[in-house]
């Protein structure tokens, strides 16, 4: 059998990867099959639908009920334009940190969940645990959805609960909002900037568009939150612009511009009804702009759709993740992640994993050694507790 690593091993070899989520990870996916084969663990790659990654599971333990899942992403955001005072994709421990790009999210997690997977082959499971790595979760949470469906259709004994190991500081996340993302074209019409009125400006009917986003967020911000949207942090729903790009000249109108944007949305809201109000609002707009010129208009794709983690009354996962913890506080997030993807498929998850979400996606990203520690004791524990 070949040579067991320790979590930090597993760790250094998982940031060397550069998986960026516009590159391929299988190489990371090629190495990780190869060194649990070496264990004796079999493993499922999952293709994504270009052949250029894939998500991978894999299960040890008796096939009986009660399961686990430690469900992480492979994939980590890209570090240009960052200063990064070591290299990224070489981990770099110093002053108590493990520092590299993914170390936080959620690639610690992803070695802590893997070096667990080992230990537990050989314990004496009354119930299974399994591993399950998606890759595009930084950019929509696209591998997720095909993995789950493949895990469900393939015989494999249905887990009951999922940890998803996003970074909480070992805390356990009972919620977090949903999120709809769009990218926006605008199509105008040119005409010179001083003939304005026979022009459509795109950029300037973007500016509508944004503005009417901007609108929402006051009314919504001047409202009293319900009980369940008082628990996170912002307490409502949020519609955000964070990228834009048009025009050709400062004497033009501009013909084209192009933007996303994203809705994160409290559980008790309805994503599709925040859908239905900005598709609402684009035709609209999109019938004044063509009583101008009969081209122009505009014109939405989906980026991404993201279900909330709905809070669990008394669910197995939130129970498993507080004896496991000693957590008993209540704890909700504003970011995203598979655990409501997970959820809507009938599997009871929580968030739980090592590290502040503070330092995801920064230059000089690290985990500290303590959170890493403490993310291993929660993993004994675990082993221990499906021993019984």
């Amino acid at each position: 059998m070949a040579q067991r690593l320790s979590a930090h091993d597993i760790l250094d070899r998982l940031v060397s990867f550069p998986t960026v989520s516009r590159d391929s990870n299988l190489d990371l996916v090629d190495w990780l099959e190869s060194y649990l084969a070496g264990q004796g663990i079999a493993t499922t790659r999952v293709p994504s639908p270009c052949g250029t990654k894939a998500a991978l599971y894999a299960c040890v333990g008796p096939d009986a009920p009660g399961g686990v899942v430690l469900s992480g992403h492979t994939d980590v955001v890209p570090v240009e334009g960052q200063a990064w005072t070591s290299d990224p994709f070489a981990l770099t421990e110093r002053d108590g940190r493990l520092y590299g790009r993914g170390t936080c999210d959620m690639k610690g997690f992803d070695a802590l969940a893997i070096a667990a997977l080992v230990e537990a082959k050989d314990k004496p499971l009354k119930r299974p645990l399994q591993l399950a790595l998606s890759y595009d979760e930084e950019i929509g949470l696209l591998g997720a959805p095909p993995m789950i469906e493949h895990m469900l259709a393939s015989g494999l004994v249905r887990a009951e609960t999922v940890i998803v190991g996003e970074p909480s500081m070992m805390k356990v996340v009972t919620g977090h909002k949903g999120g709809s993302g769009w990218r926006v074209r605008v199509r105008g019409h040119e005409v010179h900037s001083s003939r304005l009125p026979d022009g459509v400006s795109a950029i300037m009917w973007a500016a509508r568009l944004i503005n009417w986003a901007n609108d929402r967020n006051a009314e919504i911000m001047a409202a009293s939150p319900t009980d369940l949207a008082a628990m996170f942090t912002p307490p409502f729903t949020t519609l955000h612009v964070g990228l834009i790009e048009g025009g050709t000249a400062h004497n033009i109108t501009a013909g084209s511009c192009t933007f996303e944007i994203e809705m994160r949305v409290v559980p008790g809201e309805s994503a599709a009804e925040w859908d239905r109000r900005l598709l609402a609002e684009a035709a609209r707009l999109t019938q004044q702009m063509q009583a101008i010129h009969p081209d122009a208009g505009i014109t939405l794709d989906r980026d991404f759709a993201v279900p909330p983690l709905q809070p669990e009354e008394d669910g197995p996962a939130e129970r498993l993740a507080r004896r496991l913890t000693g957590d008993n506080g209540t704890h909700m997030v504003s970011y995203g992640t598979e655990g409501g993807q997970f959820q809507e498929r009938g599997y009871s998850a929580v968030i739980c994993g090592p590290g502040d979400i503070a330092q995801a996606h920064q230059a000089d990203e690290f985990l500290s050694l303590d959170q890493f520690r403490q993310g291993q004791d929660f993993m004994e524990a675990l082993i221990a507790d499906l021993s019984r």
